[in-house]
């Protein structure tokens, strides 16, 4: 048997690969996680632009791309800009709530009647707490700086996207390999699209009812702190964590007592159990097809490569990763593993032009059929 077809040298070869492809990515991190944060919004505007032909009767698909992008940058613009007016302040009222913080934890202790109750610091292992009270202000301040380059990223792609179908027939003459890589690629963008559009929805969500009940009991900087839940809600399980408990813990340190504090919890538990229990499954569906585990083990591995960079676009980038894998057989195994079911070749419950909405909100625009797609890139 000649090396290259036994299965175990396949096998390892496919692990050596992944292992330098991931020390690739983190090598080139400060490069390629804007370029991937600019491919994503690529993604969300082509969606947003399918949506808004879908639901505005005399939108035209050549008037609907220009559009989209003109509110996509309008909106990206003006986060840019709140995130730097507002991100400094914030950073340093979290830096001077760590002293209110050991406050509330000896109170807290002499209410159990434990002695010498720990301190923020001690808590975290003796690291600096001002490292970890920041840590968010520090990343969407990062984030306000780098939107100049991720903004021309996003041009220069939506710029080359029509040269995109020329390369392909370019990189697969074949019409058997051409109509594969298509399906690959719809394979892709759908899935990613539906996740970032679902994501987007929920996030709005959780975040508007979120300020509601923040500025309900008078936290400080609630407009913020609904911000910053609506990043979070795009990190599994960890932006669910942090937005239901960040908020009150601090509330704990704004106010006198532990009444509006507790209301708070109570409030964020509640959105959070609803969004996340009635309403985001019933958005998601199973169109993503990744196994619940190998979302957890994505999160800590894009973590480790791109921080929260990665972390954001964790579950993304594993689709794309289980869908490419499954297109080679020494490779397959993986994909099988990352997917719920499987069977990682399928498209769940979803058409290659649908617009991200479709059977979420309503839309009652006809999709077109797989085949009809195919033969249009062929």
């Amino acid at each position: 048997m000649p090396f290259f077809e036994s299965p175990v040298a396949r096998n390892a070869l496919v692990i050596l690969a992944v292992i330098a492809a991931g020390a690739t990515l983190y090598a080139l991190a400060g490069i390629l996680t804007p370029l991937a944060l600019a491919m994503f919004l690529a993604v969300m505007v082509d969606g947003f632009a399918r949506v808004l032909h879908s639901r505005l009767p005399h939108m035209s698909k050549r008037a609907a791309m220009p559009l989209a992008v003109t509110i996509s940058i309008l909106l990206f613009g003006g986060t840019a800009f709140f995130v730097a007016e507002n991100a400094t302040g914030f950073a340093t009222q979290l830096v001077a709530y760590e002293p209110k913080l050991d406050a509330v934890i000896a109170q807290l202790a002499g209410l159990v009647r434990v002695k010498n109750p720990p301190t923020v610091i001690s808590i975290i292992r003796g690291l600096d707490a001002t490292k970890y009270l920041g840590f968010v202000a520090r990343f969407v301040q990062d984030f306000a700086s780098t939107a100049l380059f991720v903004l021309v990223y996003l041009a220069f792609i939506l710029a080359s996207r029509r040269g995109w179908e020329r390369k392909a027939i370019g990189l697969f003459p074949q019409r058997e390999e051409r109509q594969e890589a298509v399906v690959a690629f719809l394979r892709i963008r759908d899935g990613v699209e539906r996740y970032l559009f679902v994501q987007t929805v929920t996030g709005l969500m959780v975040a508007g009812l979120s300020w509601i009940a923040m500025a309900a009991v008078g936290l400080h900087d609630a407009l913020f702190w609904a911000f910053l839940i609506f990043l979070a809600v795009y990190i599994p399980v960890a932006g669910g964590v942090f937005a239901g408990v960040a908020p009150p813990l601090f509330a704990l340190v704004q106010f006198d007592g532990y009444g509006r504090a507790i209301i708070l919890f109570i409030a964020l538990q509640l959105i959070g159990m609803i969004i996340g229990n009635v309403v985001y499954p019933r958005m998601q569906g199973r169109s993503l097809n990744l196994d619940p585990v190998m979302v957890l083990l994505a999160l800590a591995f894009w973590s480790a490569i791109w921080g929260l960079t990665g972390a954001f676009l964790s579950t993304p980038l594993t689709v794309m990763a289980m869908v490419i894998l499954a297109q080679f057989d020494g490779s397959r195994w993986i994909a099988v593993i990352l997917s719920a079911d499987g069977d990682p070749q399928q498209l769940k419950n979803k058409m290659p032009n649908e617009p991200p909405d479709k059977g979420l909100l309503g839309s009652k625009n006809p999709a077109a059929k797989p085949a009809d797609r195919l033969a249009k890139h062929s």
